[in-house]
């Protein structure tokens, strides 16, 4: 008996595999409820996840879902799109036309961008065109737009394989819809190899996993049991499994269940060659490799058979019947005879009418790995001929195709043509990766046919390259394009360069980007280009900025103002404005920070400018109490109100991809987060932040991560190992060459040897960093602080008093003077020291004010304990026990928030020390300490106010005056960290406090 050698062998049940559909079933009624979801299916090749993927769209059924299924191929890395472009192609025009113009109207038309062909079939007009940035996030939209509304009322299955291969653009808007489904009933169900998932790839996993945007489904090979319930499906109960057999297939293939499926295909005896074979598997004929199983096919094939698979294999995984035509010089008929040879030996299936693709891409692999080198050229020239005479006017897909053979093929001029085409298509689709592959192939081009690649192509690539964060290929590229723009006397090229190497040494080398900058300055000068001469302004402003230098850098940023406003030029005007708010932050203005920078929002949002957009909302997170911040005086902004900017901030720099902008915004928000005492939000997010910069080789924003991760622990009292991040901050300062982030870091660094006791390395890092400045930058006043400090660690409140009173009084803005608390705290401790009680109680009361009112938590337990020490020197008990209570209760609430027990338990046991030991109190005091330091009296006022009292109601109700009612609702505030009567509320209600019985 023989195996039907042209039947198709597919196992016709899924092996293995129970859980996994279990669980995508489970998932598929849970989203059919409204709960979008985003799955993976990993495996090698082989594994079975096309299989799942098809049990899943047979679960789902139709017409309940609404099925869309999109593929990727190997080259489609160059493809902007790629798999929404197939998903598009698999479409009737006219269906797509029609649900096009439905769901999105006016919007259809960006489409259009994708699928051609549609234009002529919309009534909509093309959009007006925007930068590549803007152009990308409204295609985004629209897209997302499209499939969020296709399915009419039912949910919809959106299935992408082969993510593996997929272009970057394709995966960043992947995770733009899975940042949207969650209450929609959506299922974006993608495959991809675990093992070839390139660098672009693993971020997009990587982001999935840390924004927990999706699941995964892993695939792992086929037990032994498993294999032999494969291996009868596949033989059949007619033929029962000769002994040995299984443990030969088992091992020969792993598990693996296409190569299981492939090793019985090969197979052409019957059942006693099986049992010979299984006897002797040293002499068993299947191959122990695909390759082996592929070539056995294609030597049954005819000599047509042959010839049209290896021309086949060159074009690529599918291929058109009209190429393939073509490519053979045959009549249709003819090729169709080879076809159903094909088919037979499962070589190919067909995918459309028109269309076929090989069974899997190993099989294309393994035929075109059977061609000698040479042969593979001379079939690539061939088809890349073919093809541009077939597609006069290529779609996306055909010009990937085109650059590809005609670069593998040799024709290099054809390549140069093609692969420059195909970069600038995939840079103006913000494409970086795709864009740097094909712009490397257009420059080994040209070097191919002896000619000096143009500067404008290394220019590109390097800004690919530095989009990808791989900043020394950028930094080469960039010195090439200065080279040759040198050499043909093209000035203009010649500043542009020095320009984009200014900006890439700015990461890294400060002293560096200066002259670059500085060069490129005068440069503009001397050619009297206006736009050229203000770009060149703004970049050495922000770099006198960057050595801590802000008076110097403003001026040059509002000559730039001055020239942009006059060329009418609104991106340019955005940008400055930008800078001015980074430039007043510098110099401690926090309110010309929050006026320039809510202007420069403003106009960043009418221009869809989301990259300026996401950097001005970092910086305007700098215009409040946070760790940066804390020394100058603030807008008037509170810390909880600034944290949503930088949040802001992270999604946007998150939705376009851009890691400069996410690990700056991660900083910042740390510095709010961990100054307002959410701590494991903040470590997380400073973790995060020097992560992304590790990852992006940005020198300058690892130090700014160091920097954050060294203040939240240095707040959290956890000094050694605040000490470790700030001085590999301060090295990382040194080797950039930043002056703006050598104090800063130095400013940390100081307070962290000073809590330590190392009063001589801090005293050296204060007169190194600072000199004899005081307060003329936002850096300097922190180390005007830390010298505050020094002195009163020393015992000298003297100095400490004549420091903190100029500081208070330097303010650097003609604005109205808001409270530094912090500043005010120091104050107060400075004169207790000098044992000025009273007025000690008056500054730390101020203090204690100001600080509620930021909601600066972590600095206000200290505020509380800080008072009670004075109260309790004034011999005021039941007003010190009160603020010491209150500080406790702080305390307590934020090591809660610590993720980490070791953390949490140090930062208790190193507060707790802090606090003087009293006598034991009375009950009636531990009553006050039960309640968040709070007397009788207050309590009963609080329960009011849960009931909604007014403090008029209150007054009356109690037969007390408004004044004091007024006061003890100060008290109840202050003492529980509040500063809304809703929270007092919600926190009687938490304690089950009842009002009064009147």
């Amino acid at each position: 008996m023989t195996l039907p050698i042209n039947a198709p062998l597919v196992c016709p049940v899924t092996v293995g595999r129970g859980t996994h559909i279990h669980a995508l079933h489970d998932i598929v009624d849970d989203v059919e409820h409204g709960n979008g979801a985003l799955v993976l299916i990993a495996a090698e090749a082989g594994m079975g996840k096309s299989r799942l993927v098809a049990e899943t769209t047979s679960y789902a059924g139709s017409p309940e879902f609404v099925v869309l299924e999109g593929h990727c191929y190997e080259t489609d890395r160059t493809l902007p799109y790629a798999p929404m472009v197939d998903l598009f192609e698999r479409l009737p025009a006219a269906q797509l036309a029609q649900q096009a113009s439905a769901h999105l109207g006016p919007l259809a038309g960006d489409l259009t961008k994708l699928v051609p062909d549609l234009a002529s079939r919309l009534e909509a007009a093309p959009a007006p065109a925007l930068d590549a940035e803007q152009e990308k996030h409204r295609l985004f939209h629209s897209l997302a737009k499209f499939f969020t509304s296709v399915g009419e009322g039912h949910p919809l299955l959106l299935i992408m394989e082969d993510l593996h291969w997929s272009d970057d653009t394709s995966l960043e808007f992947l995770l733009y819809v899975a940042r949207r489904i969650g209450r929609q009933a959506i299922l974006l169900l993608a495959t991809y190899r675990s093992d070839e998932a390139h660098e672009g790839f693993a971020r997009f996993l990587a982001t999935v996993d840390r924004e927990r945007l999706g699941s995964e489904l892993r695939l792992e090979p086929l037990s032994r049991s498993d294999t032999d319930v494969m291996l009868r499906s596949l033989l059949g109960p007619e033929r029962p499994i000769p002994p040995g057999l299984l443990d030969a297939v088992h091992t020969l293939t792993e598990g693996n269940p296409f190569y299981i499926e492939e090793v019985l295909r090969s197979l052409t005896t019957g059942h006693d060659t099986l049992s010979a074979l299984a006897r002797e598997p040293g002499r068993w004929p299947v191959p122990r490799s695909l390759q082996d199983a592929v070539q056995r096919r294609t030597s049954r094939l005819s000599p047509a058979g042959r010839r049209i698979v290896q021309l086949a294999a060159v074009a690529g995984r599918r291929f058109d019947l009209a190429l393939l035509q073509a490519l053979a010089t045959i009549d249709e008929s003819q090729l169709w005879e080879v076809l159903r040879e094909l088919l037979a030996e499962q070589l190919v299936v067909q995918t459309s009418p028109d269309q076929f693709a090989f069974r899997h891409a190993l099989t294309q692999e393994a035929v075109y790995g059977e061609l000698l080198a040479p042969e593979r050229r001379s079939l690539h020239r061939r088809v890349a001929e073919v093809m541009e005479r077939m597609y006069a006017e290529p779609t996306d897909r055909h010009l990937v195709d085109l650059a590809d053979h005609f670069y593998r093929g040799g024709i290099w001029e054809k390549a140069l043509e093609y692969a420059q085409r195909l970069g600038d298509r995939a840079q103006a689709l913000y494409t970086p990766r795709a864009a740097a592959l094909c712009f490397t192939r257009a420059i080994e081009a040209a070097e191919r046919l002896g000619r000096a690649p143009p500067e404008s192509l290394h220019r590109a690539r390097g800004r690919a390259y530095e989009a990808l964060g791989d900043l020394e290929a950028a930094r080469s590229d960039y010195e090439e394009s200065l080279s040759v723009g040198r050499e043909a006397g093209d000035q203009r090229a010649v500043w542009q360069a020095l320009i984009d190497l200014g900006f890439l040494w700015a990461a890294r080398d400060y002293g560096q980007a200066g002259e670059y900058f500085r060069s490129a300055l005068d440069l503009a000068r001397e050619l009297g280009h206006p736009d050229a001469i203000a770009e060149s302004l703004n970049r050495v402003g922000n770099w006198y900025v960057n050595v801590e230098q802000p008076h110097e850098g403003i001026t040059y940023h509002k000559e730039a103002l001055a020239m942009f406003e006059r060329l009418g030029d609104r991106r340019g005007v955005a940008s400055t404005l930008d800078l001015l708010a980074m430039a007043s932050a510098g110099r401690g203005d926090a309110w010309d920070t929050w006026d320039y920078g809510r202007k420069a929002a403003a106009l960043f949002r009418e221009l869809d400018d989301r990259q300026g957009l996401s950097s001005i909302l970092a910086t305007m997170s700098l215009c409040t109490g946070s760790y940066e911040a804390d020394t100058a005086p603030p807008a008037p902004v509170a810390l909880p109100e600034a944290v949503p900017y930088a949040e802001e901030s992270l999604a946007i720099a998150r939705d376009i991809g851009w890691r400069a902008g996410e690990s700056y915004a991660l900083a910042e928000l740390a510095m709010c987060l961990g100054a307002a005492g959410h701590y494991a939000r903040a470590l997380e997010a400073a973790q995060r932040s020097l992560e992304v910069a590790r990852e992006i080789d940005h020198r300058q924003w690892m130090t700014q991560a160091r920097c954050a991760l060294g203040a939240l622990h240095l707040d959290l009292l956890a000094f050694p190992a605040a000490r470790q991040h700030l001085e590999e901050a301060l090295a990382l300062a040194g080797e950039i060459g930043s002056s703006l982030f050598l104090r800063e870091v130095s400013a940390f660094l100081a307070r962290t040897c000073i809590a330590m006791r190392d009063l001589s390395r801090a005293d050296t890092l204060i007169g190194e960093a600072l000199g004899a400045d005081m307060a003329a930058t936002l850096f300097q006043r922190m180390l005007a602080c830390a010298r505050a400090e020094h002195a009163l660690a020393r015992g000298d409140a003297t100095q400490a008093l004549h420091i903190l009173d100029h500081l208070l009084a330097a303010g650097p803005s003609a604005h109205p003077a808001e409270p530094i608390p912090r500043l005010l705290k120091l104050r107060g401790e400075a004169l207790t020291s000098a044992r000025r009680l009273d007025d000690a109680e008056d500054t730390l009361r101020h203090a204690r004010d100001a600080a509620l009112a930021q909601g600066a938590r972590p600095l206000l337990w200290r505020i509380h304990l800080a008072l009670g020490n004075v109260y309790r020197l004034q011999r005021h008990r039941p007003e010190a026990e009160a603020e010491l209570s209150a500080s406790r209760a702080i305390v307590n609430d934020l090591a809660a928030d610590l993720p980490h027990r070791a953390l949490r338990d140090q930062f208790l046991q190193r507060a707790t020390a802090l606090f003087p030991r009293l006598r034991p109190t009375s009950t009636r005091v531990a009553a006050k300490q039960a309640f968040g330091g709070l007397t009788e009296r207050e309590r009963e006022i609080a329960a009011l106010i849960a009931r909604g009292s007014t403090n008029r109601a209150i007054a009356d109700e109690l037969f007390l005056s408004a004044r004091t009612v007024e006061a003890h609702v100060a008290n109840i505030m202050s003492k529980l960290g509040h500063s809304r009567r809703a929270e007092i509320a919600a926190w009687v209600v938490e304690r089950g406090i009842e009002p009064p019985d009147i």
